[in-house]
């Protein structure tokens, strides 16, 4: 679960930061200190849902941001974002966690 939840934040943070000709944003940048699977890997450890779905909230506000939330891309993400945010468990956020990652994916 770790490895998606990084994945999760990287490809959101692409689209909030990486520019056409830019260099990309890759896993050791500064950017994603704080999204790193070691991060996400303690918080999983403790079991701390509420921190996790912070954690992701944050990087996905970022892409809104890039996005637009009035656009097609915007809301769509909106509603995976949602439904990230429902789980109540972390066997829950799986399901709705691969659906982001595999949005976020192709929309780079």
């Amino acid at each position: 679960m770790e490895l998606t939840l990084e994945t999760v934040a990287l490809f959101a943070l692409k689209l909030a930061y990486e520019t056409d000709g830019g260099s990309p944003v890759l896993r050791d940048d500064l950017i994603m200190s704080e999204y790193e699977r070691e991060v996400f890997g303690l918080l999983v450890r403790k079991g701390d849902l509420g921190a996790i779905q912070l954690k992701l909230d944050e990087c996905i506000a970022q892409a809104l941001h890039a996005l637009g939330a009035d656009t097609v891309l915007g809301r769509e993400l909106q509603k995976l974002a949602t439904e990230v945010h429902q789980a109540s468990t972390l066997e829950e956020l799986n399901t709705p966690l691969d659906a982001l990652k595999d949005y976020l994916k192709a929309i780079q």
